[in-house]
Order: structure tokens, then sequence, then C-alpha cells
């Protein structure tokens, strides 16, 4: 692209490909940015191009036409000199200049050679989606317990299937796909443990009754899991994984409905792979620094404050996607249509949804915004999670921090927050800069309040010939 680009798009996933393509077809310059080898983010990861044929994944994905017709308009795009598109680039900061926005990058595409790469632009939209949240119990830490979400990713990205005998646990319907997901490549999921009740969402009837869809998704997941035998076991957790130099049993048991393990209930099961998943937190690094303003969320989490635009706190800043809160890819992709929206009112070009569409387009996100706050209450984080936890039990894997280093910091130094933990325990330092054991930290340590993670001036670990870069 040899012209300046009027809009920067930062997460090439659902939110991220559905902005592009509509800003796109309102005349703007778009230059789009993942740090990803292909488009689709995390919900449409496939494997390398050369390798689809040889490695199908198809049947794993939903909404397949939407990500073509997307596709299929960045294609156009590119084609046209409308759309700069820069894979395997990884953000590290955004900062304001001016009247617009400086977004520094590093190029991976020729790793392990880190190049970095300056882009301005006066608008920015930043979809940068979520990540797993993780709940530390007493074996987490061995070779074979992976998030679920790590396990969809072997899945979808290179059809690989780790273990022959699984066993999933955490709460929320992302249990499901992953779990039929497996069970479609031969793989015996010996149990998915909800910690939830389901009955949870009778108090929340109109979030159901709204979205017909998400039912039939949820029946169809329910008819492959018994299509498989898979057992589903409602209020129940894994509270400890077993092995040696790699897991070969979890310990599982039933709970109360403030997360509470029942001793008497507990039983052990042979495995070779665990998988687990508490919901998910929303990608904010680049967004703090910048200075948005936040708002809690149903599921725990912080959550960046847009309009019904999409529109951030600051002006000519964007968002769209799980940084607005995690609801899935459909919610994804209408909060992607409307960010754009926003974006050609405010730079005075012709809109494009018209106001029929338009309205349907809010409609719908706003249906589906409703389903995502129930989806939130019904499946909370157990309040009594940490009394499956021991002292020795590690919390921070990076940085080896043990719960019972943590409880030390909050009782007898005063800690009252994840930061200050992190100051007295090194915990939330290491590697992963507190994105594994940011959450948990914080429900150890607060009575209260949302999960809002470290404003980090670094989004993401880089060389310092990227650095040197700079100065060049």
């Amino acid at each position: 692209m040899c012209e300046p680009a009027d809009l920067i798009v930062i997460g090439a996933g659902p939110a991220g490909m559905a902005a592009a393509a509509t800003a796109m077809a309102g005349g703007l310059r778009v230059v789009l940015v993942d740090s990803g080898i292909a488009l689709g983010g995390q919900f449409w990861r496939h494997p390398p191009e050369h390798a689809r044929q040889a490695i199908p994944t198809e049947d794993l994905h939903h909404g397949l036409r939407k990500y073509r017709a997307l596709s299929g308009a960045l294609s156009a795009g590119r084609a046209a000199g409308r759309l700069d598109l820069r894979l395997a680039h990884q953000v590290w900061s955004a900062v304001r200049e001016g009247d617009g926005f400086v977004v520094h990058v590093v190029n991976r595409r020729e790793a392990p050679t880190e190049t970095a790469v300056v882009l301005r632009a006066p608008r920015l939209l930043v979809a940068t989606g979520a990540y797993d949240r993780q709940l530390p119990f007493p074996g987490w830490d061995l070779p074979g317990v992976l998030t679920i979400g790590g396990l969809q990713a072997l899945l979808k990205g290179g059809g690989v299937a780790v273990g022959s005998r699984v066993a999933l646990g955490g709460t929320g319907p992302f249990l499901l796909p992953v779990a039929a997901g497996l069970a479609a490549r031969g793989v015996e999921v010996v149990a998915v443990c909800e910690a939830a009740d389901p009955r949870a969402w009778l108090r929340h009837p109109g979030a159901l009754l709204r979205n017909p869809g998400k039912w039939a998704e949820g029946a169809g997941y329910a008819a492959t899991l018994a299509r498989h035998r898979i057992p589903v076991r409602t209020r129940t957790a894994i509270i400890a994984a077993e092995g040696d130099e790699r897991v070969t049993s979890v310990r599982i048991a039933s709970v109360t409905r403030d997360g509470s393990p029942r001793l008497d209930t507990q039983r052990q099961i042979e495995v070779d792979a665990v998988g687990v998943g508490w919901g998910f937190a929303p990608q904010l690094d680049l967004l703090l620094p910048l200075g948005c303003a936040l708002t809690d969320f149903a599921d725990g989490n912080a959550v960046v404050a847009v309009d019904d635009g999409q529109r951030t706190t600051v002006p000519g800043l964007y968002a769209a996607g799980e940084a607005c809160g995690v609801g899935g890819a459909a919610l994804a992709v209408g909060e992607g249509h409307l960010a754009a929206a926003s974006v050609l009112a405010d730079t005075g070009a012709a809109p494009v949804l018209g106001r029929v569409r338009l309205a349907m387009v809010r409609a719908a996100v706003a249906r589906q915004r409703a389903f995502a706050r129930a989806l939130g209450l019904a499946h909370p984080i157990p309040p009594a999670w940490p009394s499956w936890l021991t002292d020795e039990t590690v919390v921070c894997r990076c940085e080896e921090v043990t719960a019972g280093a943590v409880r030390t910091a909050c009782a007898d130094g005063g800690a009252h927050d994840h930061r200050q933990v992190k100051q007295l325990t090194r915990a939330g330092m290491g590697w992963c800069q507190g994105r594994v054991c940011g959450p948990a930290v914080h429900c150890l340590a607060a009575r209260e309040g949302a999960y809002v993670p470290a404003e980090r001036l670094v989004a993401t670990p880089m060389t310092l010939g990227a650095l040197a870069d700079l100065d060049e």
C-alpha cells in the first residue's frame, strides 16, 4: 500500500476481518495486522495453507460461510490496493501521536529473525480477542495438562489430538465443542466435568428465548456427545492431576454451589491428557496504555467500555470482539461491522451498511450481548475454588510461586490485589507476564472487583535487535 492508511486494525479474527472488510467497502485504506500466519484468529484457525488438503479440519468449524465471504472481501481489497495485510506481525505497542496513532510491530515472518515495523494512521481499531482463563489445582503443571483452548488449537491448526484418553473440566459451553472435536478424531473423552449447575440458565429465560441458534448449536453438541457416549458430569470439577513425568490420572469430585469439593464423592480416572478452562480473559494489553475506560463484565473480567458504535473513550480509537466482553464469533463479527460503520461515519465517508441493515446488526449485537452476560452469570468462577489448593500448589508457573507464598503475602504482607502480590512474590513477572496466573492471583488476593490486568508498555517479548531497528 503506497498511500497512507486511514485505519489500522489489530487482530484478524472474526471481529477484525469484519471491520476491515466493511471499512474497505466504504473506500478506506486499511492495514490489518495479526500475529498469526493466516486469517481467522483462534475461532477460524486453520492449518498452514500448504497443508490444508492433507489435514482436513473443516468439520471442526462453525460459520465457514461467513469466514469465506470475509476472506473473499479481504482478497479483493488487497487486489484493489486498499488492504495492507501484515500476517506474522505482532504488535508490541500502540501510542497516540498528534491526531492519530503509532503502532509498533515486530515482523516475525522470517523467524527467528525479527525486524521492527512502524505503522501510522489517524484511526485505530483493536480486535485482539481473548485467551484461556485458568485456575490452578494440584498437578496442573504436569506435562499433558493443557487449556481446552490449546486442545482445540492443536486440532484446528494441525489435526493433532493430544492423548487417547482425555478428561475435560472447568465451566462454560466451550467444553462441548472441544469434546466433540476430540471424539471426532478418535479420542476417548472419559469425562466432561462442568462445575456449574445447568439449572442456573433458568434464571435467564429471555437470553435463551432471544437466541434460538444457541439452542440448536448446544443440541447438536449434546447429540454428538451422546453418540460417542461421553459422560457429562455437572456440578463436578477436576480437583487434582496426578502422575510422575506426565499426567496419568485425575481426581474429580462433586462440588457444592460455591465450588467446595464433596470429599466423599472423589473418584480417580486414568487419563493421558487433560483439558481445563474457566472461560476467557480479554486481551487488553494494547488498550490499557492508551487510557481507555473499562467496565465490569458478568464473567468477572474488566472489559473496555464502548458506546453503541464500538467507540472507546479515547477519540479515534475503536474496539470490537472479546476485548468488549467474551461472547463468541457471531457477536464479534457484528461488533466488527458496527465499529467500521462508526469509523466511516466519523471520517465523513459514505455509509456501507444502510439504515435497515445497520439497525439489524445493532439488534443482533444487543441480543448476543445479553446472551453473553447470561453466560457469565450461569457459569461463574466458583468462589471456593481456592479450597482445592494445597500450600505447595504452584500458582505462577513461570516464577514457581506457590499458593502458600501468595497466601502469606496476603496475610502477613498486606497484599490485597495481584499487583501487590507480584511485588512481594514475583508472581506475574515471568515469560507470560501474568496472563496465565493473573486471574487466579487476583481471586486469591482480592475479595471483590473485576480482574484488571497490569498495564505494560511492551505487550510481547521481543529481541533487542528488533528494538535496535527503531533507531534506524
